[in-house]
């Protein structure tokens, strides 16, 4: 079970009645954002005219001795989440989305979760929150677990509207909001390789990589001259999806994989394990960049093949990043949720998920990256200032007959000077202690892949940080 759930702030601002369960059911996917595949969606209404409210989606699990707990759970976050932001809701919608196998068998998906539907109604009303409408939606039909009434809910289920031709999908269109299809769909995009012959071809561009990478990963030096080389390479991958002839929708993502090789994938992907490194590459969020970072961090988490699929939480959580940033919600929750599905600890994802999922601002977020991206152009550029500065002294002396200096250039420290930089939080996140003095790089050492390569810090400690 993904233990992470999905939910939004409330809706906007434009009325639209909803007058039965065929209108709810045709309103689903506007509410998400996406046809919601094998999930359970809740929706909190508020207020005598039953305004939406919070929303919360979990894929549904398999596993049927699970459905209790879950349904607890969900009732919990559901109710207290919008107790925190908009007030104890008055009553709770809920939705099974599931399709059958073959296709031709939902009225047998809809009796099979029917136990689960029973059960969310339970937990809801533990909370003294009743539940006003449960609907099964599979194969095309929907059918209500609360209306007895063969005549207005048959046994067989009742089409869904074709989408498109409905008062709600007028509206939706009339206020910009648009499906992005399903959530499989939406997935797909962010999922690794399965094809074998590039999977193994990009395996072992990771496998010879990381060993080069993992000594100079363990020294402080070397270890920023990484991070300049990752983030470097990074903006010249960037730069050239950028300057790629636009392609079709469907064919976008090809088109990016083969704009980028093995190597340098492997580069980048090995160098995000770097905490402040990833958190620099977090900075290109929002203008023309954006997009062409959004791009990038997608065509990586795809190359995370094999024991690697760890190592996409990195790109996957900056792809979740840059989608909220920029305004797409849906597409962030996605990409974050599969982000704590490849490292469920991993805290950039966990926090940013959060901050999403409880209506924050990503501004405050945006403000801290832009000061943090800002020192580091100062510095740098300080540093550049003083090694020109000492290199013409060190060359008129050397003019008088004095002994040559030998001058090394140092890099700027990433966060401009201070020792080590914390990835930045949204304000009202929580944080969880890290070990004092530890780090961790996911690069595999060689010969030994995914966790137990990944466990080792400064000074020989073996405390692990998630970040």
């Amino acid at each position: 079970m993904n233990k992470h759930h999905e939910s939004t702030g409330p809706a906007g601002e434009q009325q639209i009645t909803l007058r039965g369960p065929a209108d709810l059911a045709d309103a689903l996917p506007y509410l998400m954002g996406f046809y919601p595949n094998d999930s359970v969606v809740m929706v909190a209404l508020h207020g005598g005219q039953g305004r939406f409210g919070g929303r919360l989606r979990l894929g549904i699990p398999q596993a049927p001795g699970e459905w209790g707990p879950v349904a607890d759970q969900l009732a919990e976050c559901l109710v207290t989440g919008s107790e925190r932001r908009e007030g104890r809701p008055d009553a709770i919608v809920i939705f099974l989305c599931q399709d059958s196998p073959d296709g031709a068998s939902g009225r047998l998906t809809m009796e099979r979760l029917r136990p689960f539907a029973q059960r969310l109604r339970t937990a809801c009303g533990a909370f003294d929150v009743p539940v006003l409408e449960a609907l099964c939606l599979s194969d095309g039909r929907y059918w209500s677990y609360c209306c007895p009434d063969p005549r207005c809910c048959p046994e067989q289920g009742n089409p869904l509207a074709m989408p498109g031709t409905t008062v709600m999908a007028a509206a939706a269109t009339y206020a910009g909001v648009h499906v992005r299809g399903t959530l499989r769909d939406m997935e797909a995009r962010l999922q690794p390789w399965r094809t074998p012959a590039a999977v193994r071809t990009q395996e072992r561009a990771l496998d010879t990589a990381g060993p080069a990478l993992l000594p100079r990963l363990l020294d402080e030096r070397a270890r920023r001259e990484v991070a300049t080389e990752t983030l470097g390479l990074a903006r010249r991958l960037m730069d050239r999806i950028e300057d790629a002839q636009p392609a079709p929708p469907a064919l976008a993502d090809a088109g990016d994989d083969q704009l980028i090789g093995s190597d340098e994938a492997a580069a980048v992907i090995l160098g995000l394990q770097d905490r402040e490194t990833r958190d620099r590459a977090a900075a290109w969020m929002e203008g023309p960049e954006a997009q062409s970072a959004l791009r990038l961090w997608r065509t990586l988490a795809r190359r995370c093949v094999g024991p690697y699929g760890e190592h996409a939480a990195a790109p996957l959580t900056l792809a979740g990043w840059v989608s909220w940033s920029t305004g797409d919600e849906p597409g962030a929750r996605v990409a974050l949720s599969l982000a704590l599905r490849a490292d469920p600890d991993y805290t950039f994802a966990q926090l940013l998920h959060r901050a999403c999922n409880e209506g924050l601002d990503p501004e405050a977020l945006r403000r801290c990256l832009r000061e943090a991206a800002d020192a580091d152009e100062e510095q740098a550029a300080a540093d550049a200032e003083a090694v020109e500065e000492v290199e013409t002294t060190a060359g008129a002396g050397a003019g008088r007959g004095a002994t040559p200096l030998h001058i090394r250039r140092v890099h700027a420290l990433p966060d401009g000077g201070r020792r080590r930089a914390r990835a930045p939080r949204p304000p009202g996140v929580g944080r969880r202690k890290a070990s004092p003095g530890s780090t961790r790089p996911r690069v595999p050492a060689a010969g030994r892949r995914t966790r137990d390569a990944r466990r080792y810090g400064r000074r020989g400690s073996r405390a692990r940080r998630h970040d």
